[in-house]
């Protein structure tokens, strides 16, 4: 009988061989780009600096972008270029760390993440236009009817399933303490906050939902830099034990 990926990762937790100082380097510069990622995805936080006129309670971070709208080009850059850090990290984790099969999804999904924040950022929300017919409400899903949905919904399925993945992962293989701990938390808070916005957003009133977005997004945010603290403390303690 074939051993399970955990019963190999418990058997053999010291066996590996020592990590060439290049692959570390290039580790270390994964997390650096994903740290750097998750700051830019936080240029949201730039609203409540910025003379901007909008209430955070009942807008949505997509307004802060869409085209005409004030400081655009500082939220559509960050996302962008956070974007990009993302897409090279996660293709680059995928071919410098351990192929395991909840690790590859991780990576794979963050790749995804990267790719669909870059989207979403190019293809921003449009202002109303009174010449245009705007569809009805047809039951159908709005992301039926603007890119930009469909960009930031594939985003959202994306980061969650990365981080769903690497928690997996970390209990799993028995490594990334940081993740089963501190990114665990922060994965439970996003998932809250994501199933506020999905029943609120279909019931009558204002139930906060620029707040609850805003949470949900600094969630996000800070779980990428947790996981790039993580990447950073588990290769110096392997080059401290080689």
């Amino acid at each position: 009988m074939m051993p399970t990926e955990q019963q190999q990762a418990a058997a053999t937790p010291d066996e590996s061989p020592p990590t060439p100082r290049w692959k570390r380097m290039l580790r270390w510069l994964i997390a650096l780009l994903i740290a750097l990622a998750g700051l830019g995805y936080s240029s949201w936080v730039l609203e409540f600096l910025l003379p901007i006129p909008s209430d955070p309670t009942n807008t949505f971070l997509s307004q802060l972008a869409e085209k005409g709208a004030p400081f655009r080009w500082v939220f559509t850059t960050g996302d962008t270029v956070s974007g990009t850090m993302l897409a090279v990290a996660g293709i680059s984790g995928l071919l410098l760390f351990s192929r395991r099969r909840y690790s590859n999804i991780g990576w794979i999904a963050l790749m995804c993440f990267g790719i669909s924040t870059i989207a979403d950022a190019q293809f921003s929300l449009s202002q109303p236009d009174p010449n245009k017919h705007v569809y009805s409400d047809t039951g159908l899903f709005p992301q039926l009817h603007q890119i930009h949905a469909l960009t930031s919904t594939l985003a959202v399925f994306s980061i969650y399933i990365a981080m769903v993945a690497f928690s997996v992962a970390a209990f799993k293989y028995r490594r990334w303490p940081i993740l089963r701990h501190t990114g665990l938390w922060i994965l439970i808070v996003g998932a809250v906050v994501t199933a506020w916005m999905m029943i609120a957003d279909n019931l009558p009133g204002n139930y906060g939902l620029g707040i609850a977005q805003r949470i949900q997004v600094g969630a996000m945010s800070l779980w990428l830099i947790v996981l790039a603290v993580q990447i950073v403390v588990a290769e110096r303690d392997r080059g401290t034990a080689g």
